[in-house]
């Protein structure tokens, strides 16, 4: 029992004095010490105004070169919402196009129609020779786009046009 209690006692007295080998040399962690921020030398030449950390897309045999995008305005434009997030909105649209199975849904900025207070878009997809007579749900796409603020300031009004019809939001 004597012996039991004396170990106790020692051990205790022992990882009682860790509190100070925590902070001192002695304890490798120390060694190097915590991170702090440094300034980089950034050339704005040298670094272009790409984004370092996107890999620039090469030409090859088997890739070839970008295409135009052929995609065609969807026929109906079913809903347009605008979704406020920190730095700017998000633009959503669904729309409904002729045929099942459309793909590549963009939100395609129409620069003829915008202006200072104006932005107007048109929803396209791709459409493959897919059957007409299928439900909606099957002919349904969905795109967004992001925009900031910066882009948003001064605009008064968001237009997104289909074939067939267009929808537009006011502020």
């Amino acid at each position: 029992m004597n012996r039991t209690l004396t170990v106790l006692i020692l051990s205790g007295v022992v990882l009682s004095g860790c509190a100070t080998v925590r902070d001192s040399r002695v304890n490798p962690f120390n060694w190097f010490g915590s991170s702090t921020p440094a300034p980089v030398n950034v050339d704005p030449e040298a670094t272009g105004a790409a984004n370092p950390l996107i890999p620039q897309r090469r030409a090859s045999i088997i890739w070839g070169r970008e295409r135009e995008y052929a995609g065609r305005p969807v026929a109906n434009i079913d809903e347009l919402l605008i979704e406020r997030r920190p730095g700017g909105a998000i633009i959503r649209v669904t729309g409904i196009a002729d045929r099942a199975g459309p793909f590549d849904v963009r939100v395609i900025k129409d620069e003829t129609l915008s202006d200072t207070d104006t932005l107007a878009y048109t929803l396209s997809a791709l459409q493959s020779a897919g059957p007409r007579n299928v439900g909606p749900r099957a002919r349904m796409v969905t795109a967004a786009v992001w925009l900031t603020d910066q882009e948003l300031y001064g605009i008064r009004e968001i237009r997104v046009a289909g074939r067939d019809n267009a929808l537009a939001t006011r502020r």
